[in-house]
């Protein structure tokens, strides 16, 4: 549900007019005028329902008009479920102070608490990636290929403290999951960022766990826009299971990190040159603000067929997916999709 951002409510008035009400009390002498004495009585007879429901109908209007304003405002939004609030920050907001703009160690300090390591127990492996905090509560946003064909996954705070976590959704067409944190409360949630602002040459932060150094920032900028960047929905490749430790992708028509085999989507990413290695998948692309704007999902490999992750290396080609697309996406999630 969103937040009012000063919405000012009108005085209440009855729909009920003196008018109408005099003539249902007096049907028998048109003439007769209604005593004095019972126009308080008709001033309270306003319908009760119509009282009782019209908070309901005001956040509805409330809700729509945030959803319009979109890009000059921070609002939060809660789903009717009761879910925890997710901090949707606007164009013009910062989660960083004003002065610390675009400071790497500003950016860090703010958002490394809403990145988390993720760990996946698969039947023939396991997996490693990075999760962002979207609610207090323990929502964590991350990309399907971390997560997918997991029997078990644990999650480990930037504070490192670890939590069993359940695969709630997952979106194998976005390369998307939502997992959910056992015993969470009080977490630090990222703020989702407005992605379609976002320009070529905007200086971004990238943090996650690459080899599961948790919290681990590198910075760079947004090299491009909307690129295509097709992913395997195999279960049997990815982090962990051949593929050098990594998700393999095509990009340009070309493969990187090994074959993506014939069950493949394609999404629209952002690119950028900050670094990116095995573990980031599923982190945070930040912009000068602190938002965030993109989950880290592919690098290119200098070693692309690499035997193992410690031989892989990054040469500044990793694709995000945008937040909005997170936004958009997060309901089916929570929902329980599993495509």
């Amino acid at each position: 549900m969103t937040e009012s951002q000063g919405t000012h409510e009108q005085p209440y008035s009855s729909p009920v007019s003196p008018a109408s009400s005099v003539s249902s009390f007096a049907p028998l002498h048109p003439e007769w005028p209604p005593p004095p004495a019972y126009q308080p009585a008709v001033e309270s007879a306003a319908p009760r329902g119509k009282r009782t429901r019209r908070p309901v109908g005001l956040l509805a209007a409330v809700a729509i008009v945030a959803a319009a304003v979109g890009g000059g405002t921070a609002y939060a939004f809660q789903e009717l479920t009761g879910e925890d609030t997710v901090a949707v920050a606007g164009g013009s907001t910062t989660v960083v102070p004003t002065g610390k703009r675009g400071d790497v160690a500003a950016i860090a300090a703010a958002v490394s608490p809403s990145v988390v390591e993720v760990n996946a127990t698969l039947a023939d492996g396991s997996s490693t990636g990075s999760g962002v905090v979207i609610t207090s509560g323990g929502e964590v946003v991350t990309n399907n290929h971390v997560v997918s064909g997991a029997t078990s996954v644990k999650v480990r705070t930037s504070d490192g403290k670890s939590y069993t976590a359940e695969v709630v959704g997952t979106d194998s067409s976005k390369d998307l999951a939502l997992i959910k944190l056992q015993g969470a409360s009080g977490l630090k949630a990222a703020a989702l960022g407005d992605s379609r602002g976002v320009q070529v040459g905007d200086p971004v932060v990238a943090i996650g766990s690459p080899e599961g150094l948790t919290g681990t920032v590198t910075s760079g900028i947004v090299s491009a826009l909307d690129r295509d960047v097709t992913v395997s929905t195999d279960e049997n490749q990815g982090q962990g299971r051949g593929g050098g430790g990594q998700w393999p992708f095509q990009f340009g028509g070309r493969e990187f990190n090994g074959d993506t085999g014939s069950s493949t989507t394609t999404y629209k990413a952002i690119q950028t040159d900050a670094s990116l290695n095995p573990g980031n998948s599923g982190g945070a692309l930040i912009d000068a603000n602190g938002r965030v704007i993109g989950i880290n999902s592919a690098m290119y490999s200098s070693s692309s067929q690499a035997s193992s992750s410690s031989d892989a290396g990054s040469i500044g080609l990793g694709f995000a997916i945008p937040a909005d697309t997170v936004k958009s996406d997060l309901a089916a999630l929570r929902a329980g999709s599993t495509s």
